[in-house]
């Protein structure tokens, strides 16, 4: 099937989407001053979305892990997280490879781009409401040239509030639920799934039989565009 050429919501300019130079939270830029002092070889700045600029899918996490993407400089690279995000979109076809092991190997994202709800690292991997709200600019930019026909995975609740903040929705309208999917006003369609975190998967919340069946749900509906 041939790919449509994609109409985006909105416009925005490449600053907006992303500042690598980004010291808006004062708390958040200190912690990285401490963190590229203690390991100088890791990335310790914002980091920048992943994947294919004219994608239909959009995932959104949390925010870097130490030793995962803000060592790395890539979403969802060198953390268990990633293995199972880039092992399952390897298999429903939106990665070239099944694995994500530094920003500057040869994995291709395919009509898919993961990024975060918060581009820095934060303390103890709990960034404050007002973090996710300072970082939110980025994010709803990053959605303003996302194709109109185009679908959103939420990993994780805070992903998912922060995605309607940025459309300016209301989240009492839109409840978080593994699997749920909601339509959104502007027409994108929101699907939630429970963060690919070790945590998770060690406890049993989130399986890999779960977060492949959503993958797969994703690819269904990319396929019927």
């Amino acid at each position: 099937m041939t790919r449509p050429t994609p109409t985006p919501v909105g416009n925005a300019s490449a600053l907006d989407r992303f500042d690598p130079d980004c010291v808006r939270c004062r708390r958040l830029a200190d912690w990285l001053t401490r963190v590229r002092a203690e390991y100088p070889d890791y990335h310790a700045r914002p980091v920048p979305a992943f994947g294919d600029p004219t994608a239909r899918l959009l995932i959104v996490g949390l925010a870097p892990g130490l030793h995962g993407a803000n060592r790395s400089g890539r979403p969802f690279t060198g953390d268990y997280a990633g293995i199972l995000l880039y092992q399952t979109l390897h298999r429903h076809g939106f990665g070239s490879l099944p694995e994500s092991v530094a920003a500057d190997d040869d994995l291709q994202l395919a009509d898919c781009r993961v990024t975060n709800a918060v581009k820095c690292l934060p303390p103890q991997n709990k960034p404050t409401t007002d973090e996710i709200h300072t970082c939110n600019s980025y994010l709803a930019a990053e959605l303003a040239m996302l194709p109109d026909t185009g679908l959103l995975l939420a990993l994780g609740r805070i992903a998912h509030n922060a995605l309607l903040r940025a459309l300016q929705l209301k989240q009492s309208q839109w409840r978080f639920a593994h699997a749920a999917e909601h339509r959104l006003p502007n027409g994108l369609l929101l699907i939630d799934s429970y963060h690919c975190s070790r945590y998770n998967t060690n406890t049993g919340r989130l399986t890999a039989a779960m977060f492949d069946a959503v993958l797969a749900r994703c690819r269904m509906l990319i396929d019927e565009l």
